[in-house]
């Protein structure tokens, strides 16, 4: 098939960074155009980026130019690394002019016409995209993908919810440096401590998960009735958000049965044979020792999230914890593979 042509805005950025290596040898999409700042406009991208992946900055971007981040890129979707502070013209200026706008910033998500998806959790919400286009001849579009943390969250507990139904939660999250974008926090702030606060997590996760589990109806999404509780803690770890959670289900259930619905989940997406899903979106182990960040958080290169640690709660029903990799499953990888999903479903 004749590969998508596509752009990165905020490409020298840390998420911007790992659009480019997860992009590369796509078989579907094909990067042809890169978008930062007006200082990095017009500089090779291997001059203007300072690389932080652990692989090789690859050859075929390195002396593609950078371009400044407006309507004019040569691909016909574009994916957003951008930073909140300046995603929200931009993304709209893009998809005003016809671009698909696949993004990774908080703007918009809870916008009522824009899809916040996690294509396991809500795969129809892409039908919002059609408000979107009602009276727009030129047919762009804008799709965000949650929080690092909610998309770890939601993707965990989805094999409960679908089952026996959550009516709350309480969450902690112990969440990775990268998560705070690049060039990052101080050392002097991070070295041998934990920030008890990151701004505008903790309302994130209150909120987010209720769109994702909330119900199409007609054009419009109603939000799902489950109230969640989160507390929100940076912590000195490069890469991978542990979120421990208690939960109440709806419908009682013995510790085996959940237990074995965690472990059955079988993906809903495995039939479209989607580049990005991985076969097993969750991952549930039972090492008293699991997950950790250091062993597990590669799992199918970084897509699936890892759940452990269940055990009764005295509190509330349940309690697990949930590993998942921020910068891939939470971050670039999650707008991938939701560009893969509305593809398939005609909308590229």
């Amino acid at each position: 098939m004749k590969k998508i042509r596509v752009g990165i805005l905020g490409a020298t950025g840390m998420v911007g960074q790992q659009f480019v290596s997860l992009l590369q040898d796509h078989p579907w999409f094909e990067i042809t155009a890169l978008a930062a700042s007006e200082k990095s406009a017009g500089k090779p991208y291997v001059e203007a980026v300072q690389w932080v992946q652990s692989e090789p900055l690859p050859e075929a971007v390195a002396d593609l130019p950078v371009r400044e981040a407006r309507p004019g890129l040569p691909c016909e979707v574009v994916f957003s690394g951008l930073d909140a502070s300046a995603a929200e013209s931009i993304e709209r200026a893009f998809a005003d002019a016809g671009y698909a706008v696949i993004s990774n910033a908080r703007n918009y998500r809870m916008h009522p016409k824009v899809p916040l998806l996690v294509p396991e959790v809500n795969p129809n919400h892409i039908e919002l995209i059609r408000r979107q286009q009602e009276g727009h001849p030129k047919r762009g579009f804008i799709v965000t993908n949650p929080n690092c943390s909610t998309t770890g969250l939601v993707l965990g507990v989805l094999p409960l919810w679908r089952r026996f139904g959550i009516r709350r939660m309480l969450v902690t999250t112990l969440q990775a440096v990268s998560g705070a974008g690049f060039p990052g926090l101080p050392a002097m702030q991070m070295l041998g401590n934990v920030l008890p606060h990151i701004r505008g997590e903790a309302e994130k996760i209150q909120t987010e998960p209720r769109k994702l589990f909330g119900s199409l109806e007609g054009d419009r999404v109603r939000a799902a009735e489950i109230q969640i509780g989160a507390q929100c803690n940076r912590v000195p770890v490069l890469n991978g958000h542990l979120i421990s959670v208690s939960l109440e289900l709806r419908q009682q259930a013995t510790l085996d049965a959940v237990r074995e619905t965690l472990r059955q989940f079988v993906s809903p997406l495995a039939e479209w044979n989607l580049p990005s899903a991985p076969p097993q979106p969750v991952r549930f182990v039972e090492d008293p020792f699991a997950p950790q960040p250091a062993r597990d958080l590669m799992a199918d290169g970084g897509m699936t999230v890892t759940v452990g640690q269940l055990a009764p709660c005295p509190v509330l029903d349940y309690r697990l914890v949930i590993l998942v990799h921020n910068t891939i499953r939470g971050a670039a990888g999650g707008a991938i593979l939701n560009a893969e999903w509305l593809h398939v479903n005609g909308y590229l």
